[in-house]
């Protein structure tokens, strides 16, 4: 199957996972919270997305093994030899759905040999449909139509560039990258919305130096790239992969289309 032809049957598949997390995130069962083993908090709406996605995926006509948050890990021995298989975070932004500031997302990737080629973002609470293909251009359906996004240009000694940062992580290491800019201005939000701004062209640049995992970043990583945006290892300044042995991201910059003959 095409990847432009597979990517609809995904939004179809994020729709669904995004219709049943508001459901619960409306009413009041969706708020019993547990721990994961990493202390970060997990929702009844967290359980309830997953199934729903990784049900719908082993459905479709292609089969590809599926990396998921909230399932368990698959050993590297085995996913190292995965030619093509899908990375979901069913709820990104847990955080947020707790605070109920509608800042979250249904995010499903696909990985083929390390890269991200196919991505689509749900933003339920807003009814935001978002999604890339490698080589196809990156889109949000505005009332059922495929409209281009396109991140901005920009280099770094501009002043008053718009600085995405997380609602609920703000260190110092990020404080530091902020301070580098000339009158950077601050945008809030939380989840994978962050990358969505930059693609479509409202924020120049968002500076993660703090500890994420690949299901965090794949599918609006792809989105941004296809926007004309990247996503850069702040130590390397290479763009990230995925499906490495260790799924934690390395500390990152996803930047619009900046020039590349400026940096911080």
């Amino acid at each position: 199957m095409e990847q432009i032809t597979l990517v609809k049957h995904v939004i179809k598949i994020a729709k669904e996972a995004g219709a049943a997390i508001q459901k619960i995130y409306e009413g009041s069962a969706g708020m019993e919270i547990e721990k994961k083993s990493d202390d970060s908090p997990l929702t009844i709406a967290d359980r309830t997305a997953n199934k729903i996605i990784c049900d719908a995926l082993e459905k479709l006509p292609v089969q590809y093994p599926i990396i998921s948050e909230e399932n368990k890990a698959i050993p590297y021995q085995k996913r190292k030899s995965f030619d093509y298989c899908w990375l979901v975070d069913p709820l990104d932004g847990t955080k947020e759905f707790i605070k109920r500031n509608g800042e979250f997302t249904v995010n499903i990737a696909l990985i083929h040999q390390q890269q991200i080629v196919l991505g689509v973002v749900y933003a339920s609470d807003r009814d935001e449909m978002y999604w890339a293909v490698k080589n196809e251009g990156a889109f949000q359906v505005i009332n059922g139509q495929d409209v281009r996004l396109s991140a901005k240009d920009f280099t770094l000694k501009d002043e008053g560039l718009k600085v995405v940062c997380s609602r609920s992580h703000l260190n110092e290491g990020t404080q530091a990258f902020v301070d580098a800019l000339v009158k950077p201005k601050l945008v809030a939000t939380g989840s994978s919305l962050k990358f969505l701004i930059i693609a479509a062209g409202q924020a120049h640049v968002y500076p993660r130096l703090a500890p994420t995992m690949e299901w965090d970043t794949g599918a609006a990583q792809i989105i941004l790239e296809e926007a004309g945006g990247s996503v850069i290892d702040h130590n390397t300044k290479n763009t990230l992969l995925y499906n490495k042995e260790n799924l934690l991201n390395p500390h990152f910059v996803a930047y619009g289309k900046k020039s590349t003959e400026v940096s911080v």
